[in-house]
């Protein structure tokens, strides 16, 4: 990481800290402004309370992401387009001739003598405590890398490397002593936690920060079949991940920290609250626990951290690479399916966005068939199952659509769609943990919103001038082509039926052709002032199931539709985690430190 920083800094990329900053909201206040003005990376000298420097945003641009990795990620995607169909080296060998030395040259590789990891100890309440957000539960870690071994094993190929974030400090956690881990049973780390619950041996588990920057990428990397987080660290990185056993535990060899310690099987600790990726807080849950054995850290480390909240941020960088480089296996995994794009803006699991293929029965009327098994497929495969919204469009009817240009791929949609037929619900299922919007603690609703065919209706931009809202509804006004955004009133459990009855009544005076999409929110002039604001607030905000309506509704078959415009309930329930708002006076006290003048004006200069 001390190399990648000063690589930076040679080439007008990162810029240093000099002043003494507290851990605890100022760095995440700091890193925040630089990131929204898509400045530099940013090395922080001083750091209260502790002795170690500590480095964000080395993400925070697309175009420093690929300078970062701009020797290796072209090798590293031939490997993985390898992968996915291997008949492109017979169609072209001198492209492909590299990529298997690159894969074996990259493979771990233990480290006998000498690990720079093994320079020195501390104790946990000697690192950067990064307090993101007011209502944060304690210090975290925010780029942790989580190496965890199955029973009985010593082949590294079968280790599991997963980014779930490491709470150090608050709540009940011994000081020095207990850390807490979140990560559902799911995980590849739960998966191991399982296999202990049967044996008597202990689950070691070791947390490394820092390292080369392609470490923690493959953390968070979802890997192709076949392929090992630790390999594809090293390609990425350039040089193969070294590794060293100690006392149960693996160390990173290159990591800057490493923290490692046993996993208690049985008991689990409250974890939380966290300000966390959606924009909200992901609230106070019993999690595994971890008993701290020691901390290693190289010599002249740096504390890698970010800072994350209401998307984009930071990590949004991460969504961008993942995407060039899996590219080449979508069509692998999701068969007929010509696009997928997550939206970072709605937080990345609550809208999923996707362009399928309509290959059945041609001479049929065109209607959603095989892009509905499309559809399936994608809700029930991997990191893609926690979508909350699926909306899916057809090729054919526009080949120069792209699910990344979200503006028009929504008047695509809703020029196209047909409420009576195109929603898909599944009801009383599982939803995102970080997800409040939905019934209970990761329960919810899925829907699926498929259109196909010819453009069906002319949307509108103008306010309709017919539409006479009941009492506590205002604002009428256009998110975008055919998307009307009305202010209505807070949400009350009591008032519930009867808001919404209110306004579908109302609604019956306006042409569902021009308006087929209405949200209901508290604030209309927020929600259309942009499109991530409509993104974020209404698809985080919304349980299908429970907050879909619509102007003439009917259930026929156990199908439900509606004739008249869609109604998105997007407004906050009781139910729902509180959005992360900044503590002002630490916002102020920044404000003034990047003044002309001020300590830390230098930083967007």
């Amino acid at each position: 990481m001390r190399d990648c920083a000063k690589d930076l800094e040679k080439n007008g990329h990162l810029k240093r800290v000099s002043v003494e900053v507290d851990a605890n909201l100022e760095m995440g206040e700091i890193h925040r402004r630089v990131y929204d003005a898509k400045g530099p990376a940013l090395l922080f000298e001083k750091v209260k309370g502790s002795p170690f420097q500590a480095i964000s945003n080395i993400y925070g641009t697309e175009a420093r992401t690929d300078f970062i990795f701009r020797n290796t990620i072209g090798k590293t995607k031939k490997v993985i387009e390898l992968k996915a169909d291997p008949t492109n080296f017979l169609k072209n060998p001198l492209s492909y001739l590299s990529a298997p030395f690159t894969a074996l040259k990259a493979l771990p590789k233990k480290q006998w003598f000498g690990a720079p990891i093994k320079y020195a100890e501390t104790t946990i309440d000697k690192l950067p405590q990064v307090v993101s957000w007011p209502m944060d539960g304690g210090g975290f870690v925010t780029l942790p890398q989580v190496m965890t071994m199955p029973p009985k094993s010593k082949n590294i190929m079968e280790s599991n490397l997963g980014m779930y974030r490491i709470q150090l400090t608050g709540n009940d956690y011994k000081a020095n002593k207990e850390i807490g881990l979140h990560y559902q049973i799911h995980r590849g780390i739960g998966v191991h936690h399982t296999m202990y619950n049967e044996l008597e041996d202990e689950f070691h588990a070791s947390v490394f920060v820092g390292g080369l920057p392609s470490h923690a990428f493959a953390a968070i990397m979802p890997m192709p079949e076949g392929l090992s987080e630790l390999t594809f660290a090293g390609m990425l990185g350039g040089r193969r991940f070294r590794y060293l056993y100690e006392g149960g535990n693996v160390l990173s060899a290159d990591a800057d920290f490493c923290i490692t310690g046993v996993i208690r099987k049985k008991e689990k600790k409250p974890e939380g609250p966290f300000g966390d990726h959606l924009g909200y807080y992901s609230l106070q849950h019993d999690f595994p626990v971890m008993d701290v054995k020691k901390v290693y850290h190289r010599k002249d480390p740096l504390w890698h951290f970010t800072i994350v909240g209401r998307p984009p941020q930071e990590d949004s960088s991460f969504g961008y690479l993942i995407h060039k480089l899996v590219k080449p296996l979508m069509h692998q995994e999701f068969p007929g399916v010509k696009e997928i794009h997550a939206v970072d803006a709605a937080g990345v699991h609550p809208l999923l966005l996707a362009i399928g293929s309509e290959r059945y029965m041609p001479f049929r009327d065109k209607k959603p068939e095989e892009i509905l098994t499309q559809a399936n497929r994608i809700i029930g495969s991997g990191q893609t199952s926690l979508a909350k919204f699926l909306i899916i469009s057809n090729h054919a009817d526009n080949p120069n659509l792209h699910c990344h240009d979200i503006a028009d791929f929504f008047t695509h949609v809703l020029e196209r769609v047909d409420w009576n037929r195109d929603l898909h619900f599944q009801t009383n299922t599982t939803m995102d943990t970080l997800d409040y919007s939905g019934t209970d603690w990761n329960a919810g609703s899925k829907v699926v919103i498929a259109a196909v065919g010819e453009k069906r209706r002319t949307l509108s931009t103008e306010i309709p001038g017919n539409l006479s809202l009941p009492n506590g509804f205002s604002k009428p006004l256009i998110v975008g082509p055919g998307i009307l955004a009305i202010s209505s009133p807070n949400f009350e459990k009591e008032t519930y039926q009867s808001d919404v009855s209110a306004i579908g009544e109302a609604l019956k005076s306006i042409d569902p052709d021009k308006y087929p999409m209405v949200i209901l929110t508290e604030d209309s002039a927020f929600l259309s002032a942009e499109l991530n604001n409509f993104l974020w607030a209404t698809f985080t905000r919304a349980n299908p199931s429970h907050d879909i309506h619509g102007v003439n509704s009917y259930v026929e078959h156990k199908h439900w539709g509606c004739r008249g415009s869609l109604i998105i309930d997007a407004r906050i329930k009781p139910h729902h985690a509180p959005p992360l708002i900044r503590d002002e006076a630490i916002a102020n006290k920044v404000d003034m430190m990047m003044q002309p003048g001020g300590t830390l004006a230098h930083l967007l200069s």
